[in-house]
C-alpha cells in the first residue's frame, strides 16, 4: 500500500480488521507491506502506533517480529545502468540509436550532487533520473536526432542542481525570466551552486584564487556592504572563513547568516564559501535545523541543532 503516510485512523483499523479476516478465512498470516514517504530517520506513523491504547498495542503485535521498520535505498551507479538499459529499449523507436548507458556515470555523478542528496547517501532516487533522462530525450527528439544529445543532458542536471529553486516569470510582455525563489519556512535555504560543480567528472576544476582576487574580492564585499545599507538587504556577505575540510566532513551544508539569520544552502566556489548579496530574514522564527552558524569571534564557526521508509506487517 503505497502513500501510508496518508493513512487515518479509520484505514488502519480497517487494515488491523483486514489482517485478522485474512487469517481466518485463509487459515494463513495474510502479509501487508506499507510504504509510507519520511525524511532522515523520522518513523512514519510512530506517534499513532506508540499509543498507549490496547488497539494500538495490538495493532504493532501484527507488526514483523524482527524488522518492523525497514528504509528503501535509493539507486546505485550499477542499477541506474539497468534502468538506462530499460529506457533505450522504450524509447528506441524514437530514437534509433538511443545509448544512454554510455553516460551512467556521468548521469549518477550529477544527481548526488549535495544539492539533490544532501545527505550523502550516494544513491540516486528515481524521481530525479526520470525528470534528467526525459527532459533530455524530449529535447532530442524535438531537434529530430537518432541519439539522446549530451548538451542536453547537461542542461537537464544544471537545471535540476543550478536552478533547483527558481522561479520563471511569466507576463504576456516578452520572454520569460527567472528569479531566484527565496523561501521564508524555517530554513529558508536557497542553492548557491557553481556550475563547475556539476561538469562531468573529467572536466578542470578552476585552481584556488591567487591574492590579489582575493584582495579584489574583499573590496568588492566591503561595497556591497555600504550598498545593502541604503537597499534594505543584509549587511553580511561575502566569503565564510569555514575550512574546507571540515565543513565537507561535517555533512551539514546548511549555513546560517550571522547578520540576519537566513540559511543558505552554500557549496564551495573556487576554494571559498561564499553568501552574495541577499535581503533580511524577515521571520523572528528561531533556526532548529542541522547547520552552521558562527559563535563568538570572526572565525568561530560551528555546526548547531538536531526518505522513503516501509513499516511491514
Amino acid at each position: 500500500m503505497d502513500d501510508a503516510h496518508d493513512l487515518s485512523m479509520p484505514h488502519l483499523m480497517f487494515l488491523k480488521e483486514v489482517t485478522d479476516q485474512g487469517c481466518l478465512q485463509y487459515d494463513h498470516p495474510l502479509g501487508l507491506c506499507l510504504v509510507a514517504a519520511g525524511r532522515g530517520n523520522t518513523i512514519p506513523l510512530k506517534e499513532i502506533l506508540d499509543q498507549p491504547d490496547p488497539t494500538w498495542l495490538q495493532w504493532r503485535r501484527r507488526l514483523d517480529p524482527m524488522q518492523p521498520f525497514c528504509r528503501i535505498a535509493g539507486h546505485t551507479s550499477e542499477e541506474i545502468r539497468e534502468i538506462l538499459a530499460t529506457l533505450e529499449t522504450v524509447f528506441q523507436p524514437l530514437l534509433p540509436q538511443l545509448n544512454l548507458r554510455q553516460w551512467t556515470s556521468s548521469i549518477y555523478d550529477w544527481l548526488t550532487h549535495i544539492v539533490l542528496d544532501p545527505a550523502r547517501s550516494g544513491r540516486v532516487s528515481m524521481d530525479n533520473l526520470m525528470k534528467l533522462v526525459l527532459a533530455a530525450l524530449e529535447w532530442s527528439y524535438e531537434v529530430r536526432a537518432t541519439d539522446v544529445q549530451v548538451e542536453y543532458l547537461e542542461r537537464a542536471a544544471e537545471l535540476l542542481v543550478l536552478r533547483h529553486d527558481t522561479f520563471r516569470i511569466i507576463d504576456g510582455k516578452g520572454p520569460g525570466t527567472e528569479t531566484d525563489l527565496i523561501s521564508e519556512t524555517e530554513k529558508e535555504t536557497v542553492s548557491e551552486i557553481p556550475a563547475g560543480q556539476i561538469a562531468p567528472p573529467n572536466e578542470v576544476q578552476p585552481s584556488p584564487l591567487p591574492p590579489t582576487e582575493l584582495v579584489t574580492q574583499a573590496r568588492s564585499q566591503k561595497k556591497e556592504e555600504s550598498q545593502s545599507a541604503t537597499s534594505g538587504n543584509c549587511t553580511f556577505s561575502g566569503m565564510v572563513p569555514i575550512a574546507l575540510q571540515r565543513f565537507e566532513q561535517s555533512g551539514v551544508s546548511a549555513v546560517e547568516c550571522p547578520g540576519c539569520g537566513r540559511v543558505w544552502t552554500l557549496s564551495p566556489s573556487s576554494g571559498v564559501l561564499r553568501f552574495k548579496s541577499h535581503p533580511k530574514r524577515k521571520t523572528n522564527t528561531p533556526n532548529t535545523g542541522r547547520r552552521w552558524a558562527r559563535g563568538e569571534g570572526e572565525t568561530n564557526w560551528d555546526v548547531l541543532g538536531g526518505e522513503r521508509a516501509a513499516i511491514k506487517i
